[in-house]
């Protein structure tokens, strides 16, 4: 199953393919651009590049959040146009989950932190078992400082991986050894993540539903909010 994999929760944006090969094609940009001015023109040069076309994907996957209100907008109305004009399943995989997997094979905990502003990170916790995620602490936002405590209790390495690792550098050294921190390059959320793992959901016969389908945002007041003011 060839499945296209679209992230846009971050001001990065992201676009892959993936099969029972793994990752067939990936483009990642972090170039200032917002993701409405990117989002269709990457994916148009990821199909060209992998001498593809849309009719031979047969599923998309979404990263469906936490992140930037107007970032997961974007990518959601993209993968909804495009699963509704090609006929595609679709399916929905939170952020934290594809942030946490890019880091799967540590055998050990993670903890995906996005900044959220206001002084807090999106965040999660998982243990890995080879490939199997299991979330131990829920998706949550949450003040940076208290997220070191409740890391603390664990008495055990965590891998600390996204864009709120670099900003809230302070907070995470309190934690000593136990806080293991990937090179810069590693830190971000790719597509190709989100397509594996968004394969996986296919082949075992799950979608979402195209029409009733939202991002997460967590704060939903706030984003309603925001979607209001817009309007």
């Amino acid at each position: 199953m060839l499945v296209l994999g679209i992230e846009s929760s971050t001001p990065v944006a992201s676009v892959a393919l993936a099969d029972s090969r793994g990752l067939v094609a990936e483009i990642t940009l972090n170039i200032g651009l917002t993701h409405s001015e990117q989002l269709l023109p990457l994916i148009a040069d990821l199909l060209e590049q992998a001498r593809l076309e849309l009719a031979q994907v047969e599923g998309i996957a979404i990263a469906s959040g936490p992140g930037s209100f107007t970032g997961l907008r974007i990518g959601m109305a993209t993968a909804k146009a495009l699963a509704q004009g090609a006929r595609k399943p679709l399916v929905a995989v939170p952020t934290l989950e594809a942030l946490a997997y890019t880091q799967c094979s540590s055998g050990g905990l993670v903890s995906p932190v996005m900044n959220a502003r206001r002084q807090e990170v999106y965040t999660a916790l998982f243990s890995f078992q080879g490939q199997d995620a299991q979330e131990i602490e829920p998706a949550q936002a949450i003040d940076p400082a208290k997220w070191v405590q409740v890391l603390a209790g664990y008495h055990k390495p965590v891998i600390l991986v996204g864009d709120g690792v670099e900003v809230y550098s302070q907070e995470w050294a309190s934690l000593g050894e136990r806080a293991v921190l990937p090179p810069a390059v590693q830190l971000g959320v790719r597509a190709g993540a989100v397509a594996w793992l968004g394969r996986k959901r296919l082949l075992n016969g799950e979608t979402d539903d195209l029409y009733s389908l939202k991002p997460y945002y967590i704060r939903p007041v706030e984003a309603q909010a925001r979607l209001t003011r817009e309007n």
